[in-house]
């Protein structure tokens, strides 16, 4: 059932629901969400079915929605975080500081996609209404449910630069990062892309390139109804040769999930598999958007070198160019994107803090942080 009714104020209502499937009936009414398959029902609704977004997971459903004059306005997905995982905009060092200040800064509230570190927004605003109007009454319900709740902060993350500047002229700071993307100004072909690069890295990505083909490693993208259970499974499998190689790797997803969305979302879902013969070696799971491609989940069950470069780039940034696709985000981190033709660039998230104090050295620490980015990234910008 609902949640609760949070706050009822000059005809703006504020409502609370404990999971997805109750917020899900009014996703018909809101724009924005279309083009982003990790905002699509079939996606938010397969976390919290399958258990991977769940309490003991650290991730508690508290979506809202917003409504004015008894019509709705916005709705945002939302969760009472009781930790920092699987967010991609990383504030353990905030989480730190807090103690310092007295602050408990677990659980917080969290506008985001979760495990899934990709840009769009955050805010839906219901068909024909204002959007200015919508974020201001964002701004007001992430305040009001802060206070309500007694939490320390609310935070939204990976949301676009407009929204993010709106927010932030509401009070609420803004912070940036950095992730590194491929932008198709209109290439004809994977070497008019290489040509647009210094011929040292047009030299090494030719090499990189070929060398899977000269291990007998053919690489193909499998999408819609080749999405198989049986592949839902490989994919799965793949996932863990990643996840559980490294300290920080986590089992956020279940083999569960990875069915679900192979059979609710096909569409939406693009599978790069390498293949040395019949048997599948390597493989990477991609969300095909409107006007972009997100690379999500990468694994492998041999080490050949350049495989990963093949399968999460090269593969997928031909696609892109082959299907005239404008934006390739391969997912969170990794400067050595740049050599491989991705571009740094500035990602945004805002957050609200309810200790006077602690909202002041934060707001200033993100001050000098975006000034540091900014400034590192101007040269790159400009061409330099």
């Amino acid at each position: 059932m609902q949640r609760s009714e949070v706050k009822k104020e000059a005809a703006i209502e504020l409502r609370v629901f404990g999971s997805f499937a109750q917020i899900e009936p009014l996703w018909a009414s809101l724009e924005g969400w279309q083009g982003h398959p990790s905002l699509w029902p079939a996606w938010l609704r397969a976390l919290e079915e399958t258990g991977c977004v769940a309490e003991k997971n650290g991730w508690v459903p508290y979506h809202f929605a917003i409504f004015d004059q008894g019509e709705l306005l916005a709705a945002a997905p939302c969760y009472l975080k009781l930790n920092s995982e699987g967010e991609f905009i990383f504030d353990h060092g905030i989480a730190r500081a807090a103690a310092r200040f007295g602050v408990d800064y677990f659980p917080k509230l969290l506008s985001a996609v979760p495990f899934t570190p990709t840009n769009g927004p955050r805010v839906l605003v219901a068909k024909g209404k204002d959007r200015e109007r919508a974020l201001a009454a964002f701004a007001a319900a992430l305040q009001a449910l802060t206070e309500k709740l007694g939490v320390s902060s609310a935070h939204v993350l990976f949301l676009p630069r407009e929204d993010a500047l709106s927010l932030a002229d509401k009070g609420i700071f803004q912070r940036a990062s950095v992730q590194f993307h491929f932008k198709n100004p209109g290439y004809e072909s994977f070497e008019h892309f290489l040509a647009s690069l210094p011929t040292k890295r047009r030299t090494q990505l030719r090499r990189e390139r070929r060398y899977p083909a000269e291990q007998g490693i053919a690489i193909d993208t499998l999408s819609g109804d080749a999405l198989t259970p049986a592949m839902a499974d490989a994919m799965y499998r793949l996932y863990l040769t990643t996840v559980d190689k490294f300290s920080w790797g986590r089992r956020y997803l279940s083999r569960d999930f990875f069915e679900a969305v192979f059979a609710s979302m096909p569409h939406g879902i693009e599978m790069v598999v390498a293949k040395r013969g019949s048997e599948l070696v390597a493989g990477a799971f991609n969300l095909r958007g409107q006007d972009a491609l997100y690379g999500r989940y990468w694994g492998a069950h041999v080490e050949v070198p350049f495989l990963h470069f093949n399968v999460c780039y090269y593969h997928t940034v031909e696609r892109a160019i082959t299907e005239r696709i404008a934006l390739f985000e391969p997912g969170a981190g990794g400067e050595h994107k740049t050599v491989r033709g991705f571009h740094p660039t500035i990602t945004h998230s805002v957050h609200l803090f309810s200790d006077p104090r602690f909202a002041l050295a934060i707001a200033d620490f993100f001050d000098r942080e975006r000034e540091a980015i900014e400034s590192e990234l101007a040269p790159a910008e400009s061409g330099g």
